[in-house]
């Protein structure tokens, strides 16, 4: 079986490394080819990923680099084509909802190749979100969707994909279990400077939150009240939300500011945190995985599961709402089982097995 990876974001890595943790467990041969567009291509973004996660250097690095959606698109497009001509493999697998994914998929659909999309079935119904474009396109023209939840199936089912649809439960629940135990046991700076249960963790990234100068003043006066008077707020803040807070100049003196973080200081802080704020789908999931409660910075969620028993709360960007969710926060749970068992992974790699080419 020969497969090809397309990937190029943060989120794609850790859902590769599991796949590539798949194909080695294989006693017979597969042969996994991986493309990084380039999407994300600094260190702290890319690179850092491969190492820790022990994922394997990319057969094909495009270097696509950042843009706006259309043009970061159309270079990937370009450059993906001779690519997948060349590697002629049985499955193209993509994943998530980047624009990496949507290139991936359109590339594969105008050659005829056959292709699977991992974390397909999500939506958040709001199509002015870029992230919910990719999705969609991603899904419709993908031969096999890999479900993390039932809700994934069921959307997938009003969409008519009911046929291509299979739950697998969650790639991103088979890494947190594979890889929360070598991150408790690093020894870096952060591991010693933040205990259990005496701070909480906030991200921000999306570009909703990030280019719209009145949300992020928002959502950053929120943080700073909260830091003031209910927990200590360690942020690690992505390049393009510090560019913002620097043109609008905006303070963060009273928060706890970290440049961007490994996957491994990623899962330490999110399992040691007493409450997590954050804008990012993955990092709402992972939350849930190591049962901390969550304020979401949007007005909705993909995760719509999360928000079960309060263990997740919409917020969006508003001072007011974001101090209330937080003040309440303990009331969150209990936490049921929503993302399977940890061995999506290899149910991924048995149904394209199963299916051929």
């Amino acid at each position: 079986m020969r497969i090809v990876s397309v990937v190029g974001a943060r989120p794609q890595f850790v859902k590769l490394a599991v796949i590539c943790q798949a194909v080695a467990a294989r006693s017979e041969p597969w042969i996994h080819r991986i493309v990084h567009t380039g999407q994300h291509y600094d260190r702290a973004l890319s690179s850092v990923f491969f190492e820790e996660l022990m994922i394997p250097s990319p057969d094909h690095d495009l270097g696509v680099g950042s843009g706006p959606h259309g043009e970061q698109t159309g270079e990937m497009l370009k450059r993906l084509e001779p690519v997948l001509e060349a590697e002629k493999p049985d499955w193209v697998l993509l994943y998530g909802d980047t624009n990496s994914t949507l290139a991936g998929a359109v590339v594969a659909a105008k050659l005829g190749l056959s292709t699977a999309h991992v974390e397909s079935g999500l939506r958040s119904f709001r199509r002015t979100m870029p992230e919910e474009i990719n999705r969609i396109v991603a899904d419709h023209l993908s031969d096999l969707l890999f479900c993390p939840t039932e809700l994934a199936v069921a959307n997938l089912r009003n969409e008519g994909l009911a046929a291509r649809a299979i739950l697998t439960g969650d790639v991103m629940y088979d890494a947190s279990l594979a890889f929360s135990e070598a991150a408790e046991r690093s020894d870096g700076p952060l591991a010693k400077s933040w205990r259990r249960g005496e701070f909480c963790l906030a991200t921000v990234h999306r570009a909703e939150n990030t280019d719209d100068p009145n949300r992020l003043r928002e959502i950053v006066e929120a943080l700073d009240q909260i830091a003031k008077t209910i927990s200590p707020v360690v942020w690690p803040i992505h390049p393009r939300t510090q560019n913002r807070l620097k043109d609008m100049g905006l303070s963060t003196g009273s928060l706890a500011t970290l440049g961007p973080v490994s996957y491994l200081e990623m899962l330490l802080l999110e399992s040691r945190a007493r409450f997590v704020l954050t804008d990012s789908g993955g990092v709402q999931k992972e939350a849930y995985f190591f049962k901390i409660p969550c304020v979401t910075l949007r007005q909705e969620t993909e995760w719509v599961e999360t928000l079960e028993n309060n263990c997740n709360v919409l917020a969006d960007c508003h001072q007011a709402t974001i101090l209330k969710a937080a003040l309440d926060i303990g009331k969150a749970g209990p936490w049921t089982a929503l993302y399977g068992d940890g061995k999506a992974g290899a149910r991924i790699l048995d149904a394209l097995a199963s299916h051929g080419s």
